[in-house]
């Protein structure tokens, strides 16, 4: 990670068959996913980060795309933003992980959660999951979570054959393939203070969205700030080896353009919004930012959670395309990051 603040994108990978759109099929998406990573190397963005949804048009199963970035980028992190674990099987999916670590030379962010509401109804019922009796999905997420962890850590827990294919080492079996480092380079996207702690808790760094549980009432900033410290603390207290990271998203646009002005002058929300986004769960969710430059710094030097956090990651238009979305990128790393001591 850089000195100053480590800015990476963040993707959510839509795909839509309409005439305004230059992402029209799951190959357009996937395609100029990696062609955007690739582009922001280039740029010296210091990450690429994909979201994962189910059932939607959107990016899917991450593994084949993080491995597709790794062959053909060489500097950036490449990430999640998040994974949703009520869905993944822990060893199958730290398999696939670990492989497209090694195709990567050891850059993947992995950021992984609970998830949030999907497109159908218990969707992760379809590939086979149900939580345990008593288990809320939310527990089976972080069940999930641990042996996950368990296992990209290398250890040996699997009673070899007597007459294997081939010969074993000695004791028990690890999974392969194994990437050293991966596990110190897992993050948890935390919707709560106490999500926080326990990611600080599994040794995970910390994720947090542009959407956050309201406990208090306040702006997502300054609910974010206190959730940071939250993690911190709690990581502090613990010796895990290595420094914690902490990320947060945001949608921000600096309109340097008459084709920025078309997009986005007057569009957007300008103030958070709270609301519902499961029964009995109020949540906030963060205002968009899109302003000129000068403006621009002007309201981000007031966002306390970036302030806080050592990485930043700028949600992106996907549909708009490949070279829009770079340019956008560019932007902000010429006309805000250097005032706001980013870079």
């Amino acid at each position: 990670m850089r000195p100053g603040k480590s800015i990476g994108f963040l993707s959510f990978g839509h795909w839509m068959d309409h005439p305004d759109s230059a992402v029209r099929t799951a190959a357009d998406s996937l395609v100029q996913s990696v062609e955007l990573a690739e582009a922001a190397e280039e740029l010296g963005v210091d990450g690429a980060y994909f979201r994962v949804h189910h059932f939607a048009q959107q990016l899917g199963t991450p593994a084949p795309l993080l491995a597709a970035v790794g062959a053909r980028t060489s500097r950036i992190e490449i990430g999640t933003g998040v994974v949703d674990m009520r869905y993944s099987n822990p060893l199958g999916f730290a398999e696939d992980v670990a492989a497209a670590d090694l195709l990567a030379g050891g850059r993947i962010q992995l950021g992984v959660s609970r998830g949030s509401p999907e497109q159908v109804i218990d969707g992760w019922r379809y590939f086979g999951f149900q939580p345990a009796e008593g288990e809320s999905d939310a527990d089976m997420a972080r069940r999930h979570t641990e042996v996950f962890l368990q296992a990209i850590s290398g250890q040996q827990f699997a009673q070899p054959n007597p007459r294997p294919m081939f010969p074993n080492p000695p004791g028990l079996l690890r999974l392969e393939p194994y990437s050293e480092g991966l596990r110190e380079r897992i993050w948890w996207g935390a919707g709560s203070d106490a999500t926080a702690r326990w990611a600080a808790q599994h040794g995970m760094h910390l994720m947090s969205s542009t959407l956050k549980e309201d406990e208090s009432g306040e702006p997502l900033h300054v609910q974010q700030r206190r959730q940071i410290e939250a993690f911190r603390e709690e990581w502090a207290q613990l010796d895990h080896g290595f420094a914690p990271r902490v990320s947060v998203s945001r949608s921000i646009v600096a309109i340097t353009n008459d084709t920025d002005r078309r997009y986005f002058i007057g569009g957007g929300e300008r103030e958070d919004q709270f609301g519902q986004i499961e029964p009995g769960s109020r949540a906030v969710f963060g205002r968009s930012y899109a302003a000129e430059p000068d403006q621009l710094v002007d309201q981000l030097r007031r966002d306390e959670a970036i302030e806080a956090a050592d990485t930043l990651l700028i949600t992106v238009p996907t549909q708009l395309g490949v070279d829009y979305n770079a340019h956008l990128l560019e932007s902000i790393l010429t006309h805000v990051a250097p005032e706001l001591g980013w870079r």
